[in-house]
């Protein structure tokens, strides 16, 4: 999944990623921009511009992530460094913003963006998706308005996710288009209360869909406390497709972080075995 993301981009691109933290994305093009604080609450901010989008708008803020990770949009590999790259928030399809002198000039290599930008479309006072981008990223809205959070306090916006991933529908929220990118998103944020809503999701929301998906984002964030998380739930959850879940899960871990690191992990191929080492029982 991270190698997925990652890829080499323009140079230019560079500045858009300091300065996205505060203001509108400077690279943010064909949008209607509305700047308004959040410095009083997020979650009144994002609901009171979700209530007044009639018409389809988008909402959107950065926050700091963990780790370092690039989420753009490309048409094919040979536009990879050709100048910055672009993601159109309406419909499929990717842009790039070039420059005027050669490639060669133009391309740098970085390891990824430390922002990330978390944009929410809504129309008829309801949210209908979510995306997350890097802060380099240019993105398109296509003519749409947007209403840009400044202000923003990570806690906050790892609140306001939670709540959009909490089971028990709301007609606000849009189904899975809602529900899997609010966790993917709070699986790039940087604040610690992130990784403790992950794992309160994987353990405890009673859906067994969301307790899946949050195993899956968790084991991108490794460490310790998420491989004990992820084997209790190939234990313990009383759903087979969830165990599937966590197994993948834990073939995701980095090697020294699985609690097989030190044996093998053959045994917990089989989602209804329960038990900490079932490759070791004997018949």
């Amino acid at each position: 999944m991270r190698g997925a993301l990652a890829f080499t981009i323009a140079a230019s691109c560079v500045g858009a990623a300091f300065a996205a933290t505060t203001d509108a994305p400077s690279r943010l093009v064909n949008a209607r921009v509305e700047t308004r604080s959040a410095a009083g609450g997020l979650e009144p901010a994002f609901r009171a511009a979700v209530a007044a989008a009639r018409a389809p708008a988008w909402i959107g803020y950065a926050v700091p992530t963990e780790g370092r990770h690039q989420m753009c949009c490309w048409d094919s590999t040979d536009e990879v460094g050709l100048g910055c790259p672009g993601c159109r928030l309406e419909g499929r399809g990717s842009f790039s913003v070039r420059g005027d002198r050669d490639r060669s000039d133009r391309t740098l290599s970085l390891e990824g963006d430390e922002t990330i930008l978390v944009l929410f479309r809504a129309e008829q006072g309801r949210l209908d998706r979510i995306r997350t981008y890097s802060s380099g990223c240019a993105l398109d809205a296509g003519g749409l308005s947007v209403v840009w959070l400044t202000d923003v306090k990570p806690a906050e916006s790892v609140r306001l996710l939670r709540s959009l991933v909490a089971s028990g529908g709301s007609e606000e929220r849009g189904g899975r288009r809602v529900e899997e990118p609010a966790l993917a998103a709070l699986a790039f944020h940087a604040d610690p209360s992130a990784l403790e809503a992950l794992i309160g999701l994987a353990r405890q929301d009673a859906s067994g869909h969301v307790r899946g998906q949050a195993l899956f984002w968790l084991a991108q964030r490794a460490g310790s406390k998420v491989a004990g998380v992820i084997t209790r739930a190939i234990e313990d959850d009383p759903e087979t497709e969830v165990k599937k879940r966590a197994v993948f899960a834990l073939s995701q871990l980095p090697h020294a972080t699985r609690p097989c690191a030190s044996r093998p992990c053959s045994g917990w191929a089989s989602p209804t075995t329960r038990g900490p080492w079932p490759s070791s029982r004997k018949s």
